[in-house]
């Protein structure tokens, strides 16, 4: 039998992988339980406790819950960081690569878990958001348009957590990506409108990439209009994922030489 016909296809090698993430997740429950239960409880905390003291103009669970979506996002996501760097410092890449896996397996095996990891806690905070009277009026269509932009901005995120877990040393420096990532949504259009800020924090907040997307979010669940939100944010998406793939590759090819 040839060794074309042994090894399996790449395509098989990248399902592996994801299956070896998700199993992963799955066993390292502490980490899980705190990805699922932390966007909740901020979401609870931010309505029932400085809901009423912000003015927004509409219910504030209604203005918060976009916001909350890619916090949500965000930390799931940033977790990838610590998987790719623990599995860099426990010697498994260099059996994988003994193998022959190839690096886009590897990582995407790492992006695709993260990806399924955040859809459940997507659906997650939306279940409670409903239940403590979130209610988006909008055709399935802009449900569906809504969940791309948001599957696009996890998409790049997880990439770039993918690129930090390569250059970190240690699972506790790759965790420090974590933070970063959380903080971006609170000088933003998250928790309350950019108008309100300061001027030298709202010049920031108009022009980095959570707020286009939070505002994608909003219009696309609440019918109300998007202007060039939609644009920029797909834009901002696809830019930090070019950059965090081919950033991705070059720093694998560098720590596994």
């Amino acid at each position: 039998m040839s060794e074309l016909t042994l090894r399996p296809s790449r395509a098989g090698e990248a399902l592996v992988m994801v299956a070896r993430c998700l199993r992963l997740s799955r066993r390292n429950v502490d980490a899980l339980l705190t990805s699922l239960l932390l966007p909740v409880i901020l979401m609870l905390l931010f309505v029932y406790l400085f809901g009423g003291a912000i003015d927004t103009g509409t219910r504030y669970v209604t203005y918060v819950v976009p916001g909350v979506l890619l916090l949500c996002a965000g930390f799931g996501a940033a977790g990838t960081a610590v998987s790719v760097t623990t599995d860099l410092t426990n010697g498994i890449v260099e059996r994988f690569r003994t193998m022959d896996v190839s690096a886009t397996a590897i990582l995407g095996g790492h992006v695709a878990a993260s990806l399924v990891r955040n859809t459940v806690s997507t659906v997650l905070v939306l279940a409670v958001a409903v239940a403590i009277g979130f209610r988006p009026a909008v055709a399935p269509l802009r449900w569906l348009a809504a969940f791309g932009v948001l599957l696009l901005f996890l998409l790049a995120v997880s990439w770039l957590s993918a690129a930090f877990g390569l250059l970190a040393r240690t699972p506790e420096a790759a965790n420090g990506f974590t933070f970063m990532v959380m903080f971006l949504p609170y000088p933003s259009s998250a928790f309350v409108p950019v108008e309100t800020m300061p001027s030298w924090i709202r010049g920031f907040a108009d022009h980095q990439p959570v707020t286009p997307v939070i505002e994608t979010l909003r219009a696309l669940l609440l019918g109300t209009p998007a202007g060039s939100a939609p644009a920029v944010a797909v834009a901002w998406c696809l830019g930090i994922l070019a950059v965090s793939v081919l950033l991705a590759a070059a720093l694998f090819r560098r720590r596994v030489a």
